[in-house]
């Protein structure tokens, strides 16, 4: 029983250890956002006053002596990865997402930052803190995220880079646990549709939640009894967890597209277009604007509508089509569009995923 008890007892301190280092990381994450809005990156006043409230927060078995040597090691690490200049750039949900490996997939000396909304990434980089965002725009299987079509509507920002990856979905569980004693199971509700035929064979009870690494992190953290996710192999490694089946999708090309926002476009030449556009109700409408693309011997890649919340009955229109606004050719098109559109808003330009990798 002694042996089982001490195991017990240092699984406690494994988890309480886990959740240490990932406060620590958000605590330097959130540092690389201060300095946005700072002059300088010493700032003593400041510092006096975090050491101060850690002296007064020590109690118990925490001497003010040692939590006072130790945020100031933390503080020394803070100062050092402001001085990096690193750039920052927002994925929805927590690390581990998709959108994460995503990230790293196009510039891995990018710092992910989480973000719980989608919202939370156009609202950070419009306010500065974050230099870019990333954002899923659609899926092979389940098709376009029309919240995120929303926002780019509603906002002003502009697309830099596409990245398409493939969607391999795990099943991860506890250490130990047995595949049979499984009864439930937690992801993003797209996860769990794009894996509706493993989870129905398997008569596993879908539990939707608001990210797949979420998840992850969930199950690692509050253990809820029979329980499982789905997620990628990064959530396992993050969260120690195991996986306990892989490649569990309905569809093995299952992908998903994102796009990389900023508030100023890149200075180089893409080959890719994205806009978006309004027209009059009226017969012939799409068609004279779908005309002009044609007639240019233009090549579209995406077509996409969602209802105006302004005025029921009307939409607005996505376009992806090839080419380079820098092209004369492509600037004509654009402006003859604009002039036949009630509303009309360039996204961007940029190195599309085909050619630019």
């Amino acid at each position: 029983m002694k042996a089982k008890e001490l195991m017990d007892i240092r699984r406690q301190i494994d988890i309480l250890d886990q959740r240490i280092m990932e406060l620590l990381n958000k605590r330097m994450e959130i540092c690389l956002k201060t300095r946005r809005f700072k002059k300088h990156i010493v700032d003593l006043k400041r510092e006096e006053e975090v050491l101060e409230n850690i002296r007064r927060s020590s109690y118990h078995l925490l001497r003010p002596d040692f939590s006072e040597r130790l945020y100031s090691l933390i503080i020394e690490e803070s100062r050092a990865i402001q001085q990096m200049d690193y750039k920052l750039i927002g994925f929805q949900g927590e690390h581990g997402a998709y959108s994460e490996a995503a990230i790293l997939s196009y510039r891995p000396e990018l710092v992910p930052v989480p973000c719980r909304e989608f919202k939370d990434i156009f609202d950070d980089i419009e306010a500065g803190i974050l230099d870019y965002g990333i954002v899923p725009i659609e899926n092979s299987i389940e098709g376009a995220v029309t919240y995120v079509n929303d926002l780019l509507i509603e906002r002003n920002l502009v697309i830099i880079k596409e990245i398409i990856i493939p969607v391999h979905h795990c099943l991860l569980a506890l250490p130990g646990t047995d595949f049979k004693s499984l009864k439930a199971v937690y992801s993003h509700p797209q996860a769990l549709a794009q894996c509706r035929n493993f989870i129905m064979k398997h008569k596993l009870e879908p539990k939707p939640f608001y990210d797949t690494a979420g998840a992850a992190k969930m199950l690692s953290e509050e253990k809820p009894e029979a329980s499982c996710v789905i997620a990628n192999r990064l959530s396992a490694r993050l969260y120690h967890l195991s996986v306990i089946r892989e490649n569990i999708e309905d569809y093995p090309s299952n992908s998903t597209r994102f796009i990389v926002l900023s508030k100023d476009p890149l200075d180089e030449e893409g080959d890719k277009c994205s806009i978006i556009f309004s027209l009059q109700h009226k017969v012939g409408a799409l068609f004279s604007i779908l005309k002009i693309f044609y007639e240019a011997s233009v090549n579209l890649t995406r077509i996409e509508s969602r209802p105006t919340k302004e005025s029921p009955g009307n939409y607005v229109f996505f376009i992806d089509f090839e080419g380079s606004n820098r092209d004369e050719k492509i600037v004509h098109m654009l402006e003859t569009i604009k002039e036949n559109t009630t509303t009309f808003k360039f996204l961007g330009c940029y190195k599309s995923a085909k050619r630019g990798g």
